[in-house]
């Protein structure tokens, strides 16, 4: 593995850093959340027109860039360190993936390039708060955590030659804004069900979207029910959802991974400037060894964090025998945030502690992914099952 960017890796994130620089500050971040998209159509159409963000890692053949999970994930460290509210993550991360793994050519056609160009947004939608487990992050993707065909869940019936949806997802990441909703749904009833997806016009009759509070507010969530909504099969009558689940849940936990890095790094860097700054007994209390210790501590993990995220995302298309190590990076990343959101809040005083303050904003992005993607102690273990690990300690 070479660990050095490419000429065009370095220009990814030379021109995304100062785009976000200039038009997404704190104020900005607070104000685009507080509207009903619960972001900014204006960035977004920035992100799209000007740096391609939505088509990175989408086929040239699409609109897509040609890009790898690599350039994904750099553009995501960047976002992550100014918590920049976006479809990207439902859209390029969740959802496109899956139609252009599982779609149809017509499927293909006729989304990709407009998920690519930005003119659509998607959202990828699991019954109840399973997107962890949908995803095989912390447990088994076997299907049941979709309604197992019982009542609950969102289940899919075809009456008169086309299929209907009925059910409720809680956690729809940015499905009160999404153009194009990707349902996981039960087919067959309980005794042959199967897990399948569905693509739903959000705006069709019998779906109905409301967004909910979130503790991050910054990746807005919406409840979606469907009342016998019309919907299209992703794809042929195929196996290969859950396969595809788990390669999509291994990409985006390394995009989340470095998206968490880039917070982390930000944290760290509004800390330092602060000890420098705030003086205490007539000195800087930077200058205390405790002081300089912690924030040592924060600075390792965090380089930690970096270089698995960094793995990962290059071991999605290039690891050796198909490793997915996504989860494991993502549980060494979460914890180097939620580190650094901890010691940033205590290192600021009184004044960190206060809701206002953005070293806030960067908390509540620790504990919110967690409570979506982790914990972390459940990630590890999940990856530790997956090899066999205990097993071959015993």
């Amino acid at each position: 593995m070479d660990a050095r960017l490419t000429p065009e890796q370095q220009d990814i994130r030379r021109a995304l850093r100062a785009l976000l620089a200039e038009r997404c500050g704190p104020q900005d971040v607070r104000a685009a959340v507080d509207t009903p998209a619960g972001h900014d159509p204006a960035l977004w159409a920035a992100l799209a027109e000007q740096l391609g963000l939505p088509g990175l890692a989408l086929p040239e053949a699409y609109g897509g860039i040609g890009g790898t999970s690599t350039e994904l994930a750099l553009a995501c460290e960047e976002t992550g360190r100014v918590l920049a509210p976006s479809p990207l993550l439902a859209t390029a991360v969740l959802t496109a993936p899956l139609v252009h793994a599982l779609g149809t050519d017509a499927q293909r056609a006729e989304l990709l390039p407009r998920l690519a160009s930005g003119a659509l947004t998607a959202a990828l939608a699991v019954p109840g708060p399973a997107l962890a487990t949908a995803l095989a992050l912390t447990g088994d993707n076997g299907g049941d955590w979709a309604g197992g065909g019982r009542a609950g869940g969102v289940q899919a019936r075809r009456t008169d030659g086309e299929w209907r949806l009925y059910g409720q997802a809680d956690q729809v990441l940015d499905g009160h804004s999404a153009g194009l909703l990707l349902v996981a749904a039960h087919t067959g009833g309980f005794a042959r069900s199967r897990v399948r997806l569905f693509l739903v016009d959000a705006d069709a009759p019998g779906v109905v979207r409301a967004r909910q509070t979130a503790l991050d507010a910054t990746r807005p969530q919406a409840r979606v029910q469907l009342r016998d909504a019309t919907a299209d099969m992703l794809g042929e009558e195929t196996r290969a959802v859950l396969t595809a689940l788990a390669a999509v849940g291994d990409t985006a936990a390394a995009v989340l991974a470095a998206e968490a890095v880039g917070a982390a790094d930000r944290v760290l860097e509004l800390t330092v400037e602060h000890v420098r700054r705030r003086e205490q007994f007539g000195r800087p209390i930077g200058s205390f060894q405790a002081v300089k210790h912690r924030l040592a501590d924060v600075h390792v993990q965090l380089q930690a964090a970096r270089s698995a995220a960094y793995y990962a995302a290059w071991a999605g298309p290039h690891g050796p025998h198909g490793e997915r190590v996504g989860a494991l990076a993502l549980a060494q990343a979460l914890q180097a945030l939620r580190t650094a959101t901890a010691e940033g809040i205590q290192l600021h005083g009184g004044l960190g502690f206060t809701w206002e303050h953005q070293a806030h904003l960067y908390f509540k992005r620790a504990a919110g992914d967690e409570l979506l993607f982790g914990p972390v102690h459940r990630l590890r273990a999940h990856a530790a099952e997956r090899v066999r690990l205990f097993e071959e300690a015993r």
